[in-house]
């Protein structure tokens, strides 16, 4: 549930099932105390990748409880940031009531990947250390503009 009193960032990618619930669990494990972080997709899945929640649950990340949601549920919230990290997201993006930022930073989606159990998780590591060093130098901005 949002928080009225930490601006709302909105992570959005089409499926709502592996980059923006990684997204999700990274940032608010690095800024959680000052933003509401959220995810949602155009088109969800409906569930929770499993190797998502694994991966992330390999860096002390719990995402085991997070649900699929449709952008839509945001229309009537007032989010300050909207993350797109699919393509297809960035284009299908409402204008969301309060939004005062929008970002566009597009990962390989890792439910895709074809090979041994090995080789997938292994696009599934890639994919959340580049989403981590991405999200995590969105947090240090974050933090180093409140100092301000």
């Amino acid at each position: 549930m949002t928080s009225p009193d930490k601006p709302t960032i909105l992570i959005l990618c089409t499926g709502n099932s592996c980059r923006s619930h990684m997204a999700e669990g990274i940032l608010r494990h690095t800024a959680g105390d000052l933003i509401d972080v959220q995810s949602a997709g155009s088109k969800p899945a409906g569930y929770v990748h499993p190797r998502a929640i694994q991966v992330l649950a390999e860096i002390g990340i719990d995402i085991s409880a997070h649900q699929s949601k449709h952008m839509n549920d945001f229309l009537q919230r007032k989010v300050e940031t909207v993350i797109t990290v699919c393509g297809n997201a960035d284009q299908a993006c409402p204008i969301f009531p309060g939004q005062v930022n929008r970002h566009h930073w597009g990962f390989d989606d890792p439910a895709h990947a074809a090979g041994s159990d090995e080789e997938v998780l292994a696009v599934f590591r890639r994919v959340r250390d580049e989403i981590r060093r991405v999200f995590d130098a969105y947090a240090a901005g974050r933090r180093d503009s409140l100092k301000r």
